[in-house]
């Protein structure tokens, strides 16, 4: 609706998780060094953690991006599914049809499936985003999906991606030898206040634009407020904005812009 009148080719401040706005924050940068790390190296289990829309799926999408035709992966979003649908969907999403449902006949066709991945040398990775949903005992299923290995190496790489209760899940008792398996766990972090100006102009470019959208140094410094540094909230509010500014056919994003649209974000009639 205004990326014609800002000049933009698409919407900068979209609550989707594409890898192409990725904004190397200081934790964003070191989490992606982590995460890599631990997939080239072959270390098993990953766990990345963070709140709600810190860009966490951002990040993964961002590095199985990295990868080339030798890394195969599988990404799980539902992971309310129950333990034989789910063994079936990361069956399903590694290219393959599942040749019988039950468990057995399934972990018989993945392992075969990474034995001859890695006779071919190439790196499998499974990645299940919101595992925060997950049962302890579907955590555990999985924990058993790690000892699919040879006696040198993992034959594949599990990276649990989850909201701060996964935290609390895997360091919960029942789960401690999940936790012992766990090679690399990373918390990411929300912004700090210095990054926001620089996350906005950041998405702005992306987007399109010439550098002609100036959002204010104290309206900057609501955004940091009301968000907590969290991209998505961040997004939200930006983008309630520059429809605001559009309205009131302004390139210039104001501390009055910004506090209307919070407001409205908030459900309040000024």
């Amino acid at each position: 609706m205004y990326r014609e009148f800002f000049g933009l080719k698409e919407k900068p401040f979209n609550v989707t998780s594409d890898p192409n706005f990725l904004f190397f924050s200081r934790v964003h940068k070191e989490a992606y060094s982590h995460i890599l790390y631990g997939i080239k190296e072959r270390k098993g289990f990953l766990a990345i953690t963070g709140e709600v829309g810190a860009g966490k799926t951002t990040l993964c999408r961002a590095i199985l991006n990295q990868f080339d035709a030798n890394t195969k992966s599988a990404f799980i979003f539902n992971s309310n599914l129950p333990d034989l649908q789910l063994l079936q969907c990361i069956i399903e999403d590694f290219g393959m049809t599942v040749a019988q449902r039950n468990k057995a006949s399934m972990l018989r066709q993945l392992n075969n499936f990474l034995l001859e991945e890695l006779g071919k040398g190439n790196n499998v990775i499974l990645v299940i985003d919101e595992a925060q949903n997950l049962k302890p005992s579907t955590l555990e299923e999985i924990r058993m999906l790690s000892n699919l290995e040879t006696d040198t190496e993992k034959l594949f790489q599990i990276m649990l991606v989850g909201q701060p209760e996964l935290r609390e899940k895997i360091n919960s008792p029942r789960l401690r030898q999940l936790k012992q398996r766990i090679a690399i766990s990373f918390h990411v972090s929300a912004l700090g206040k210095d990054e926001v100006a620089r996350y906005i102009d950041h998405r702005l470019a992306v987007a399109g634009s010439k550098g002609d959208i100036r959002f204010g140094e104290n309206a900057v410094d609501f955004i940091f407020k009301f968000s907590g540094g969290i991209p998505r909230l961040i997004n939200l509010l930006c983008d309630k904005a520059l429809l605001a500014a559009y309205v009131m056919e302004t390139k210039e994003i104001t501390l009055p812009i910004i506090e209307k649209s919070a407001q409205e974000l908030e459900g309040v009639t000024v």
